[in-house]
């Protein structure tokens, strides 16, 4: 690899860098790589005569060093150390190496590498390696204030968009979108069984997110609210959509190691649908982070069901008084008297009616579950003959959980 590099900036890397390889370079006198803390390549030396090795290759080639086990040792024990270290091979043919941190003060940025020349690294090296992991602290951090100041101006404008709080003019402008986008909403969270939604998971989440955006997608814009971190993908199919979701969860998943869920909402025309197109990602996260046997990535049609129950169970908590009283009358009866009214209706609608398959799961004789029928009738003057009444019953109900509760509850094989 001596040939000048012809390249643009490599998320975060600049000429300087590049200029600053090929100058350590020159006095150890092997290939150079300059790293940020994910093990991706930024710069790399290309002076004529450099010794360079297979792995250095792939490196520059990939943009990343390949994996191993043993690199990640010795990462770590590079970024621990004051001054400049010196590696064994871990291959047969790979070159010596000897490295140093990139550092801000105590914050780590990355690493800066450097395969000794034909003698191994004298007094100069260690000075030139030194030298250079300080001068490209300056340069990232340089960078990095300005991509972050961009990102944080991205950030704030779709988290205005999200609340409607702007023009789509204004919307437009702040993200750059074109007259006629096609948009598409993508909601990440932490899954709300085993984890805090509201701690640490989702700070490390929306960080985490906003690096896998910058490096996958040159348009996307990133904002956190509340619990969930919003992905605008602008000029975005459906399909595509959700296929960078999918790989976002498999590469934040790894990285967080904590179980994720993605939302996909709809295609939209504007900026002016982004607050509904916000709505309907979070009803989505509402049912998946539930449960862990929901789908990692799903859209409304997935969940279509859930949301409407929860959309239901929303307005009669609002509005306690559509509760039909007989419903509720028999579930203080079962709770009082130990009873297993709302468990056999429950059930029985479940079955669509059949009285055969209802009294099996419930392991009671039909009879015993027809008399229960009748008896809810006379009790709690619940019409079960009339549809309209069957629906209400049934969605407050499973609401209620009580057509699960035949499976818990003392099933007797007389009648109530």
């Amino acid at each position: 690899m001596t040939d000048s590099p012809n390249l643009p900036s490599l998320g975060g890397t600049s000429e300087e860098l590049f200029a600053l390889a090929n100058a350590v370079a020159a006095v150890i006198g092997g290939s150079v790589a300059i790293e940020d803390l994910d093990h991706r390549v930024l710069a790399y030396s290309s002076i004529p005569g450099q010794r360079i090795d297979d792995l250095r290759r792939r490196g520059i080639l990939e943009r990343r060093v390949p994996d191993d086990p043993e690199q990640v040792r010795q990462y770590r024990e590079v970024l621990a150390a004051p001054g400049a270290v010196r590696l064994p091979v871990i291959a047969p043919d790979e070159l010596p190496r000897a490295a140093a941190a990139i550092r801000a003060g105590d914050l780590p940025l990355g690493t800066i590498w450097a395969i000794e020349g034909v003698s191994p690294l004298d007094a100069a090296g260690n000075r030139a390696l030194l030298d250079g992991a300080r001068l490209a602290a300056l340069h990232m951090l340089r960078r990095r204030s300005s991509a972050e100041l961009d990102l944080r101006a991205r950030e704030d404008a779709l988290r205005a968009a999200l609340r409607g709080d702007q023009t789509e003019q204004e919307i437009r402008f702040h993200l750059g979108l074109p007259e006629r986008p096609q948009l598409m909403l993508l909601g990440f969270a932490p899954a709300a069984y085993g984890t805090d939604r509201t701690g640490p998971a989702v700070v490390r989440l929306g960080a985490a997110a906003a690096r896998h955006w910058a490096a996958v997608h040159d348009e996307a814009a990133v904002a956190t609210v509340g619990r969930t971190v919003y992905t605008l993908l602008p000029q975005s199919r459906p399909a595509e959509a959700r296929r960078l979701a999918e790989q976002a969860i498999a590469a934040l998943g790894r990285i967080l190691e904590i179980p994720l869920r993605a939302a996909v909402s709809r295609a939209a025309g504007g900026p002016a649908e982004l607050p509904e197109l916000r709505a309907e990602v979070d009803d989505i996260l509402r049912v998946t982070t539930a449960s862990p046997d929901t789908p990692a990535v799903a859209g409304l049609a997935e969940t279509h069901a859930q949301v409407l129950l929860l959309h239901f169970a929303d307005e009669l908590a609002r509005r306690p008084r559509l509760r039909h009283p007989g419903i509720d009358a028999m579930l203080e009866h079962d709770r009082v008297r130990d009873t297993d009214y709302a468990a056999s209706v429950a059930i029985w609608l479940d079955a669509v009616g059949n009285v055969g398959e209802a009294a099996k799961r419930l392991t009671i004789h039909p009879n015993t579950l027809k008399y229960r029928l009748r008896r809810a009738r006379e009790l709690f003057g619940i019409d079960l003959d009339h549809p309209d009444v069957r629906l209400s019953c049934w969605l407050q109900l499973r609401l209620t959980g009580a057509d699960a509760c035949a499976q818990e509850a003392r099933v007797r094989s007389g009648p109530s």
